[in-house]
């Protein structure tokens, strides 16, 4: 090998270990916020017990009747928040999850990318066919 090409791959495998790896750890964190920010999980919990999309839920004057009616409208609509709020936050959580664990094991994997060529030639050398499998 000339000089040229060595220092070509020395310049690779410098980035590869060095900015790249650090460039695909800052897109996992970027990544991981931008889901935390999609699903809001901090402000679903703030309003778990929010009313659900009920625009008059203030204060109802009138007959008992009505009042009670009133207070039924503002408990069931807070239930219905609670549970559409609560599977909110499940599926964040999981998504969230997800993008944590994959995008670790990507971080993880990248330290042996390079090393991929080599073990295709080691197999080839060692008579492995794929298609033999």
């Amino acid at each position: 090998m000339r000089y040229n090409e060595i220092m070509f791959i020395t310049g690779i495998l410098l980035w590869w270990y060095g900015p790249g790896w650090r460039q695909r750890l800052v897109l996992l964190r970027e990544r991981l916020a931008s889901t935390m920010d999609y699903f809001s999980i901090d402000l679903l919990l703030r309003t778990l017990f929010s009313p659900f999309r009920q625009i008059s839920a203030g204060k109802v004057q009138g007959p008992l009747g009505v009042q009670m009616r009133a207070f039924f409208d503002r408990l069931i609509s807070r239930v219905i928040g609670m549970f559409v709020r609560l599977t909110m936050i499940l599926i964040g959580s999981v998504a969230i999850l997800f993008h944590a664990v994959v995008g670790s094991l990507l971080v993880i994997l990248w330290a042996f990318i390079p090393l991929l060529p080599l073990l295709g030639v080691l197999l080839f050398l060692a008579g492995w066919m794929p298609w033999t499998l």
